[in-house]
């Protein structure tokens, strides 16, 4: 779950971050109201879950309450890389003397840990490594042994921070580490931290990205997500525990375990190519245990996206066999006609594994119209992109 700078901030401050406190508003009259109580001068700064946001016109100096208004009516409502500000955070404006940037995340290439640090900070980051990869400095972070002050030390030291900084870093390091273990995220950035006027090193931004597997050990977290920017079928698949994500294709996708379902998108997407470009409409997992419920609920999942013109069930029985996963198919398409979806959507199933034989006298013995068997996986991919492309 990627939070919010405001969210960012917060837990930065709860965890001895030195950063800034202001208010998040939803309306230009009450970005006028926390300028007025905020006083001088203020940056009004869309609240969005992506970079660039000084870029596309999202973050704005006001220097009276009028202003913030003013900037706050042309902030909201803005698309920033397909994202809609729908909120804004007013915080007191800072006379910044020099940016840096600082985070650490999950290096999943090196199965470790890294810190990133940069005396230069506020562009993008991924400009700055192709650029001038030298002054960005990566420091590989033991798991076992963490961030203490030898590890900040040697990560200040690499980045070359002036010695003016370089306690303030040290510090502000140790804490961004407490907030990385404590909060079981997986990216914990600082764009830009700055030294003002006076000499204080301040984190004026944040991105925090929390590991949805570790959210069983922090309910407070719970209130911390949005919904408003996820897709409607992704919210309904978490209600029903299904592991499913909406793409841009055409063609819906159901197997069981994840890696034979990126393999399917993989070859579904070659296939397509032969038949206008066609391509998977999802990630969907029904895991080992493809009971009709499951079934059902998967298929009425994707039977909901208007853009799926054909559906692809690709199942490998090992645990579960094919016999069940054929009479899931069957009792699920009853069910789904029963609550009035007719699924006219043709509908091609790939059985392999455990009883693959019987599932596909099971599914023969159906009946069932718009259900077509194939023995291959390239073949079943190719069939249903085909089907998708006729009723493109």
């Amino acid at each position: 779950m990627d939070l919010y700078e405001y969210q960012a901030k917060d837990l930065f401050a709860l965890h001895g971050v030195p950063t800034q406190s202001g208010e998040v508003v939803h309306t230009p009259a009450q970005a006028k109201e926390a300028a007025e109580r905020i006083g001088g001068l203020v940056v009004v700064k869309a609240q969005v879950k992506t970079g660039g946001r000084g870029k596309a016109g999202g973050v704005k100096l006001a220097r009276t309450p009028q202003e913030a208004y003013d900037v706050a009516h042309d902030i909201l409502g803005l698309d920033i890389k397909g994202h809609v500000v729908h909120q804004v955070l007013v915080n007191p404006g800072a006379d910044i003397a020099e940016e840096y940037y600082v985070s650490f995340l999950l290096d999943r290439a090196n199965r470790t840990f890294l810190a990133m640090a940069s005396k230069e900070g506020g562009m993008e980051i991924e400009q700055l490594a192709v650029e001038r990869p030298d002054a960005l400095a990566r420091v590989p972070v033991d798991a076992l042994v963490g961030v203490d002050r030898a590890k900040a030390e040697e990560i200040v030291d690499a980045a070359g921070f002036d010695d003016s900084v370089r306690e303030q870093v040290i510090h502000v390091l140790e804490k961004l580490w407490d907030v990385f273990v404590k909060s079981d995220a997986t990216l914990v950035e600082v764009n830009p931290l700055v030294k003002t006027a006076t000499g204080d090193v301040v984190a004026l931004d944040g991105k925090v990205s929390l590991d949805d597997n570790a959210e069983f050990r922090h309910p407070e977290f719970e209130g911390l997500a949005d919904f408003t920017e996820t897709d409607p079928l992704e919210l309904a698949a978490q209600e029903k525990d299904l592991n499913y994500v909406k793409l841009s294709g055409s063609v819906g996708i159901i197997g069981n375990g994840a890696g034979l379902v990126m393999s399917t998108l993989d070859v579904v997407a070659y296939a397509g190519e032969d038949f206008g470009g066609q391509k998977p409409a999802n990630f969907l997992d029904i895991g080992g245990g493809a009971s009709a419920q499951v079934m059902a609920d998967g298929l009425e999942i994707i039977l909901g996206d208007p853009e799926v013109k054909a559906v692809l069930v690709n199942v490998f029985g090992g645990i579960t066999a094919c016999d069940s996963v054929a009479n899931g198919i069957v009792q699920a398409l009853a069910m789904l006609e029963a609550k009035g979806n007719h699924s006219p959507l043709p509908l091609v199933v790939r059985l392999d594994g455990n009883n693959a034989d019987l599932g596909r006298q099971i599914l023969r013995d159906a009946g069932i119209p718009h259900v077509e068997l194939v023995d291959t996986m390239d073949g079943a991919a190719r069939r249903v992109a085909e089907l998708a492309a006729q009723g493109a």
